[in-house]
């Protein structure tokens, strides 16, 4: 196969499928994406059989026990597959909506309109739902979408295609408007991140070297995020029991997630009454502690952090530590240390709460909730194709409306400028 002339075959497809997609009706997209879960629900025993081919080929390969959980397709994630389906066509389609509407003293009345970004692709490592996932949410916003999965997954992710097809087919929208590539030759994935004259947009999910590579060479715009290096600020001002519970979800409830806290900062004011215990509570779960100076005298069980612990993501059973002496020290921190992802403050005070939102930059900041809840369905996206630090277009979690953008439209009745 040359790739570089299927990638290039693909790219014209999908643009052509975008203007037929972005003038497609809710009905008859609602219509196809319910096709698909009604054709993956019948085809039900041939996914399964397609992804047992891709995890006996993954266990030949020696891949890891993480990455063959995230490659399995069991009777319960196809069911979700199906779930999600259904969510995404009830939700309400952005595109068209009118807002802003206002006049102007010439008499014309000005307003933006939502419309589709045209062609996304997306780029992804090991979960082939997320080929489900993704087709849907780009159907939705009016999208045409190239996804390009991991080899690993290739069996299954042909077998979603053919039903995606399938699903388009039955609502008579254009087949190309969702295009999975069937080559593993990973030069595709280099043709599809230059190809400017066909993609609009840049997707990637996956590991950072992943990201990285793609951030580096892209020619199109990427929607991103490369870290997780998420904190829970403990203020001096903080409910113990509110500080506890936080803290101890933030870091516990999943370790692999990119909204897992990794740093926990605690004010010098409460440290010697709430680190003890919390660290009490973190070793029993397993979860190993490296902390400053300052924290290792209260708990001797800690390791000794390094500079490096404050700038890395674990994603493992492992927290970094620090005692700072006010929400001043803590916002200077996680603005240097962090990945503008997730942050959080624990406290009763208003005001610092106001001035913590204010001052961190991060995609998402929060009052006395955990990191945990920075997700698209917690959000009330209803699913989410990513999660976006970059400060231009789309920021924290990114769901249907993050895959449109607005023009603005005028209304006039004959007026001319003077």
């Amino acid at each position: 196969m040359d790739v570089s002339q299927y990638m290039l075959e693909l790219g014209q497809q999908a643009r052509d499928a975008a203007a037929a997609i972005a003038r497609a009706s809710t009905n008859d997209k609602n219509r196809a994406l319910l096709a698909i879960a009604e054709t993956i629900q019948a085809r039900r025993a041939e996914l399964r059989q397609a992804n047992a081919e891709d995890m006996e080929n993954g266990r030949a390969k020696g891949l890891d026990a993480a990455l063959l959980d995230r490659l399995e397709l069991t009777d319960a994630r196809i069911d979700t597959m199906i779930e999600g389906l259904q969510q995404v066509a009830a939700l309400p389609d952005p595109i068209g909506e009118i807002t802003d509407m206002k006049y102007r003293p010439s008499g014309i009345q000005i307003g933006k309109m939502r419309v589709p970004l045209g062609v996304i692709g997306i780029i992804y490592e090991s979960r082939p739902n997320v080929t489900i996932e993704a087709a849907s949410l780009c159907l939705k916003s009016g999208n045409s979408t190239i996804l390009r999965g991991g080899s690993e997954s290739i069996a299954s992710n042909r077998m979603l295609a053919s039903c995606i097809r399938a699903g388009l087919a039955a609502a008579r929208l254009p087949e190309n408007a969702v295009q999975v590539v069937e080559t593993t030759d990973r030069a595709a994935v280099g043709k599809l991140i230059t190809m400017p004259e066909y993609v609009d947009v840049i997707v990637p999910r996956g590991g950072k070297s992943l990201i990285e590579r793609i951030s580096n060479e892209a020619r199109v715009p990427v929607i991103k995020h490369l870290d997780g290096i998420c904190h829970v600020y403990i203020d001096e001002f903080a409910d113990k029991t509110k500080a506890t519970n936080i803290a101890i979800n933030a870091k516990t409830h999943r370790y692999g997630t990119c909204n897992t806290m990794e740093t926990l900062l605690v004010n010098r004011n409460v440290a010697a009454d709430m680190l003890p215990e919390l660290a009490d509570a973190y070793i029993a779960l397993g979860v190993e502690l490296r902390g400053c100076e300052a924290s290792r005298a209260l708990v001797p069980a800690m390791l000794a952090a390094t500079a490096e612990d404050w700038d890395t993501e674990y994603l493992a059973p492992i927290l970094a530590v620090k005692i700072v002496d006010s929400i001043d020290e803590a916002i200077v921190h996680i603005n240097r240390h962090g990945s503008h992802h997730t942050d959080s403050i624990v406290t009763e005070n208003y005001t610092l709460a106001r001035r913590f939102l204010t001052e961190v930059d991060s995609a998402s900041v929060m009052i006395n909730a955990s990191t945990r809840f920075a997700d698209g369905f917690e959000y009330g996206l209803g699913a989410e194709i990513g999660i976006s630090t970059d400060k231009i277009h789309a920021r924290g979690p990114v769901g249907l409306e993050g895959l449109t953008s607005q023009k603005y439209v005028v209304f006039g009745n004959g007026e001319v400028r003077k």
